[in-house]
Formats: structure tokens, C-alpha cells, sequence
């Protein structure tokens, strides 16, 4: 892949809308030496909390990665009113992401705290409401997603099932892009694909598309021919952890792309990284199959890292030349 290193600069610059589920990562790190008198369960004691153990997560994540691969970003999604939708907009600020956030009184801001010790995630804690936005929050979702349109070279649609990609909301976003000649990256959660029909390219793992398949017996292949049909042209792009990834075309013959990861710390946002870096390679006019060489890349040194982690352009460089 090292005559692909020379493209990671056609990225910078590029300017992409994320709209999806956003959400907090925080990380409590401890040692565990110990079990509690009152329960049988380990007793986590904590050292520090540190500040860079809080983290940007889901559709934030996707959107801090487009920044640090040189990359433009724009985020739509929902926050509560609460102390974590201040250290979100924090956060975003911090990595220069353009913040287009509606606030939902009823629902807190996503946050997933989770407890380490040894290096070793023992426990999460889940701070969510997962039910579909509507009325005036799902309106004014729309009217963001309209506006950032001109302005954008890509979209990436970041479903978390927590609530913001709604059938409706994906419909809308993905008609605007289509519209104005943009192509759209999705990362999936919902078991229907169609709700994603017309789409540029899905990127479902193996878990994902399973779920989507819905068949008695799950064979990779088989799936993406029942899928393909009904997607009105959207890609399939098969994430397949060790066995790097595959994308299937209708009337295309698949191309694969072995795995670079030589170590495996975390898949932590591994997702988010791989839609970054498809969406600015599409958003910049590279060949899908170069686009996908790239995301191969940027997910290698994704997992290298520990915890809800981003990729720069000098790392994606250095991977690609040495794969």
C-alpha cells in the first residue's frame, strides 16, 4: 500500500457533515487487588481520574477522526441539558469540530463510563435514552442536516440505535446528499438496511450483517446478495476484524483488503475510524478501492491504540508504507 501514502494529503481540507448518535467515553482506571465484604465483586481502586479519560464517542468520535486525519468536520446530533452536554461542546471546541447540537431536555447525553483495571474493562455504565427522536427535536435535526449540506464534500450517517437515526432522519439526510451529488457513508446499527437504501456504501461488521441477514445459516457472501438488491445501489462494506475487509458492488466482483493490524489492543472505535477516513478518501473523489485500502489503514493503527482513540495523518502515512 505505499503508493497510497501519497494520497493522505488529497484528505486535508475536506469537509464533512456527521450526523448521528453522539456520545461521552470516560474511562475510570484502577487496580483491583481485593473483593468486596459486601457483595462478591472486585473492589476498583482508583488512582486518578485524569483528564484525557474522558473521551468523544459514537458520531463524535467519527467526526474528532476526520479533524485529526486533516479533514473538516460538522457534527448534528442530540444532547441533553445536562453537565455532560457542556464537557461535549468542551470537547468539540477542543478538536475545532463545528457543533450543530440540539438540545432534548428529556433525554441525557450519552455517556458510557467504563471501569479498568490492569488494563482489563471490568465493568460499563450506561447513562442513555434510546427512544427515536420526534417532534420539534427530529425538526430541527433536519433543518442542521439541509443547512450543512452546501458546505460539505461528504456525509456520514453514525447510527448508535440510541435515537437520532430515525427511518425519517436517514430518508432526509440521504436524499439532501443525494441531491447535491454528495456521497453518503453509513455505519449501521438498525437489522433493516433499507432504511439506508440509496446510500454510497453501508460498512456493517460481521455481527451487523448477520443481524440484518436475518437467515438460519449466516454465510458472508449469501447475506450481501439478499442485502444488495434492496439498497438501491448502496455498497456493502464487510468489516471482518482479522480478516481486514471485503466490499461488494452489485455487478461488481468483490475487492478485499487483507487486515494491517500487526497488535490488537482495543476495537474501541474502531467503526468510527474507518467511516472517518471512507468518507473524506470518497469526499476527496479517490477510487472506492483506494478508499477502502485507506480505512483498512486507518483501522490498524485505530486498534493499535487503547481506548476511544483518533488517527493522524502521519500515522495513516506510516501504516500504508509499512502494510
Amino acid at each position: 500500500m505505499q503508493h497510497l501514502s501519497a494520497v493522505v494529503d488529497k484528505l486535508r481540507g475536506c469537509r464533512v457533515l456527521v450526523v448521528g448518535d453522539l456520545m461521552l467515553d470516560e474511562y475510570v482506571r484502577g487496580e483491583v487487588t481485593r473483593i468486596s465484604p459486601e457483595a462478591p465483586v472486585p473492589v476498583l481502586e482508583v488512582r486518578e481520574l485524569r483528564s484525557n479519560d474522558i473521551r468523544l464517542g459514537g458520531a463524535a468520535n467519527a467526526a474528532a477522526n476526520i479533524q485529526a486525519l486533516g479533514g473538516r468536520a460538522s457534527l448534528v446530533g442530540v444532547v441533553g441539558t445536562d453537565d455532560s452536554a457542556e464537557t461535549v461542546r468542551k470537547h468539540l471546541e477542543q478538536h475545532g469540530i463545528a457543533r450543530l447540537l440540539v438540545a432534548d431536555a428529556s433525554r441525557p447525553t450519552s455517556r458510557k463510563t467504563r471501569l479498568v483495571a490492569q488494563q482489563q474493562q471490568i465493568v460499563r455504565i450506561d447513562y442513555e435514552k434510546r427512544t427515536p427522536v420526534s417532534g420539534n427535536v427530529a425538526t430541527q435535526l433536519k433543518r442542521e442536516i439541509e443547512a450543512s449540506i452546501p458546505d460539505v464534500h461528504a456525509v456520514v450517517l453514525s447510527d448508535y440505535a440510541k435515537g437520532v437515526i430515525t427511518a425519517d432522519i436517514a430518508r432526509h439526510a440521504i436524499e439532501c446528499a443525494r441531491k447535491a451529488g454528495l456521497p453518503v457513508i453509513v455505519d449501521p446499527k438498525q437489522r433493516d438496511f433499507s432504511v439506508y437504501r440509496g446510500a454510497t456504501v453501508i460498512t456493517p461488521n460481521l455481527h451487523e450483517l448477520e443481524a440484518a441477514a436475518g437467515a438460519e445459516r449466516f454465510e458472508v457472501e449469501a447475506a450481501v446478495a439478499a442485502l444488495l438488491p434492496g439498497l438501491d445501489g448502496a455498497a456493502l462494506l464487510v468489516t471482518r476484524s482479522a480478516d481486514g475487509m471485503t466490499l461488494f458492488r452489485a455487478s461488481t466482483a468483490p475487492f478485499h483488503v487483507r487486515a494491517l493490524a500487526k497488535e490488537v489492543f482495543d476495537v474501541t472505535g474502531a467503526g468510527d475510524t474507518v467511516v472517518a477516513a471512507l468518507a473524506l478518501a470518497l469526499g476527496a473523489s479517490i477510487p472506492f478501492e483506494q478508499a477502502v485500502e485507506l480505512a483498512s489503514a486507518a483501522a490498524a493503527v485505530s486498534v493499535s491504540k487503547r481506548g476511544t482513540s483518533t488517527v493522524s495523518p502521519a500515522e495513516l502515512a506510516a501504516a500504508l508504507v509499512h502494510g
